[in-house]
């Protein structure tokens, strides 16, 4: 027989965005709850024989410590990447990194890159298990409310700093957008800013791929700067980053997908 039911973990890998969200927005109480989703695996090619298939979730280990998560898609580059988790201990990033693909079978795809380079370094891929993930996300969400007594706040507090010091030119860079987000989902995203099509730019890889970054040209230093009040605010199932950016590293952001 064929099997055409729920992931053995649970849920579906391509419903894991909406969910972390709603763990986040939870709080790390959520931790060790029954997920309860009720998608049903049937839209993948692949079948399990006997038994469901497993949570596609993959750790990583290694990961230069500039890493974003675009770095992650293009090491993956022939995968679908669900959700990028990367993991901190006292502040500070591990190396470390959760890495949710849309189909069970494509961690077998994904155990192919392990000892492959990402920029000077090479990376690790281990299998992994949904409570695993589900733990990482506790710990995150613990470490940003101010849960764990080890937590240490000065570098994030510094990057804030930053951003509140920066100039502002007018641009914005965005981090973090779903790499199914439109310019239309963008524009709805600052709807109280008059903002045109042709004033979005979706960055991509040397593949084409979306890297989850884009950068908006608002029409005056004024708007850019109020526009920061949508840092970290969400859209869709992702929370977005705003970054104080320039026309000069737009255009090389641009120039390198091309």
């Amino acid at each position: 027989m064929f099997y055409r039911g729920k992931y053995a973990d649970g849920l579906d890998g391509r419903d894991m965005g909406p969910k972390r969200q709603r763990i986040t927005d939870q709080g790390s109480s959520f931790y060790g709850g029954s997920p309860g989703s009720s998608f049903m695996y049937n839209a993948s090619p692949y079948s399990y024989i006997g038994q469901p298939p497993p949570f596609p979730v993959v750790r990583l280990r290694g990961l230069p410590f500039d890493c974003s998560e675009a770095d992650v898609a293009e090491f993956f580059h022939s995968l679908d990447i669900v959700d990028v988790l990367f993991v901190h201990k006292n502040g500070r990033f591990t190396g470390e990194a959760f890495c949710v693909l849309g189909y069970p079978l494509q961690v077998e795809f994904a155990l192919q890159r392990n000892r492959q380079n990402m920029g000077r370094r090479y990376v690790e891929v281990f299998r992994s298990k949904r409570q695993e993930y589900y733990k990482a996300i506790a710990n995150e969400v613990s470490d940003t409310r101010g849960g764990s007594p080890r937590r240490t706040a000065p570098k994030a507090k510094s990057n804030d700093e930053g951003k509140e010091s920066a100039e502002h030119t007018g641009v914005l860079r965005l981090r973090g957008l779903p790499f199914s987000a439109s310019k239309e989902d963008i524009m709805d995203f600052f709807k109280d800013f008059v903002l045109s099509e042709d004033s979005i730019h979706m960055t991509v890889n040397s593949e084409g791929r979306p890297t989850g970054e884009a950068f908006v040209e608002f029409t005056n230093a004024e708007d850019s700067k109020a526009a920061m009040a949508k840092d970290r605010m969400t859209l869709g199932s992702r929370y977005i980053e705003l970054f104080p950016s320039s026309l000069e590293e737009l255009d090389e952001a641009v120039a390198r997908g091309r």
